[in-house]
């Protein structure tokens, strides 16, 4: 296969029908309205949603290595904290733009790659400032960055008014929040001193809007915010904050449900302010819950441990090779490690999520 090369000119258009015929899959499970298109998926955020931006910066937040990608194709640690493909990914398939979503740093990105979109996030960060850098990973202002870094790179691709068109017309995915929640307020108490909950809670959202807000001003429509999930109920914060028993964390799931309930609002406040933008929540944290109280509903049967190492603690770097007995069945469990969720319970979560919600983007 040769590599596909666009004209480097800011007058070439590649007509609409193009960029999207070339990347059109038969496995569109969700459905868009007859008369709309959506060219890309372009994604900021955390963990959940990196694929791979982390390999390539200095900080310990890693996983391109195995077990990590195991079942991803041809077996492959791509940086995704995961077994296999992330929601970005999936998201993405099942829209019809393309198999995965590459992450923008990756060094083999080709130029046509932009076109159907790309992620920022980096696993780690969050809407707090804090965060990312006691984890020495990239801020949102940073992945914003990028991103106009990313529309000038467009633009020599194929043109500003195409450009235009995709930036306006993609789906433009922000999923943040659980790690402010978890790590810098909770399991650092950085910022615990200053802030109570409520305030806490505050200061993200804040910072979530002026994100929001500069996005819109770069020139994206159709934005979509992942709400937090039930960050209480992950396997390492239950060993960590969930007693003897390693229950629920309740005071994480307050938090998340209390900076959901103003994201909600703040999401609202936009959609009357800026009218032709659509903002749409994405509630993960309901769903989610849903599958840990209930996991046999939907064919899993370890809802409160990692299919890695113990499945208690390890992520990331202690998710590695070594790791003891790590499980042979990972379609029973609902995590991969202890932070992050395996492919197939994604799968089980994305498809009827976005199915409810799809039409609030148009």
């Amino acid at each position: 296969m040769g590599m596909l090369v666009f004209p480097s000119s800011s007058t070439f258009l590649l007509p609409h029908l193009l960029v999207f015929a070339l990347f059109i899959t038969a496995k569109a499970l969700l459905k868009i309205p007859e008369n709309q298109t959506m060219p890309a998926v372009i994604v900021f955020g955390d963990s959940i949603v990196d694929a791979g931006n982390n390999n390539v910066i200095q900080t310990i937040i890693k996983c391109n290595f195995l077990p990590y990608g195991r079942d991803f194709d041809g077996g492959v640690p791509t940086g995704r904290f995961c077994n296999g493909k992330i929601p970005s990914d999936l998201i993405a398939e099942e829209l019809g733009i393309k198999d995965t979503v590459p992450a923008y740093l990756d060094p083999t990105l080709k130029p046509q790659d932009l076109i159907t979109g790309v992620t920022f996030a980096s696993g780690g960060t969050g809407y707090d400032p804090l965060t990312s850098k006691l984890a020495s990973v990239i801020p949102l202002g940073e992945q914003l960055n990028y991103f106009k870094e990313y529309i000038a790179k467009l633009k020599d691709v194929v043109g500003e008014e195409q450009t235009n068109f995709i930036l306006a017309k993609s789906m433009i995915l922000v999923v943040a929040g659980s790690d402010d929640i978890a790590n810098t307020y909770f399991v650092l108490r950085a910022r615990k001193l200053q802030y109570d909950i409520p305030a806490y809670t505050d200061l993200m959202v804040n910072s979530a809007a002026e994100f929001l807000k500069e996005l819109y001003g770069l020139g994206a429509r159709r934005i979509g915010v992942f709400s937090t999930p039930p960050i209480g109920c992950v396997p390492s914060q239950r060993t960590l904050a969930g007693g003897i028993e390693r229950e629920c964390a309740e005071d994480y799931n307050v938090a998340a449900t209390l900076f959901n309930n103003k994201l909600i609002s703040v999401l609202d406040s936009f959609r009357t302010s800026m009218p032709d933008g659509r903002f749409v929540y994405i509630d993960v944290y309901n769903p989610l819950l849903d599958l840990i109280e209930n996991p046999q509903k939907s064919g899993f049967e370890v809802a409160n441990k990692g299919c890695c190492g113990t499945g208690n603690i390890e992520v990331s770097v202690l998710c590695n090779q070594l790791s003891p007995s790590t499980c042979t069945d990972v379609d029973k469990y609902i995590f991969w490690d202890s932070y992050h969720p395996t492919e197939k319970a994604y799968r089980v979560l994305v498809t009827p999520v976005f199915q409810k919600i799809m039409n609030e983007f148009f």
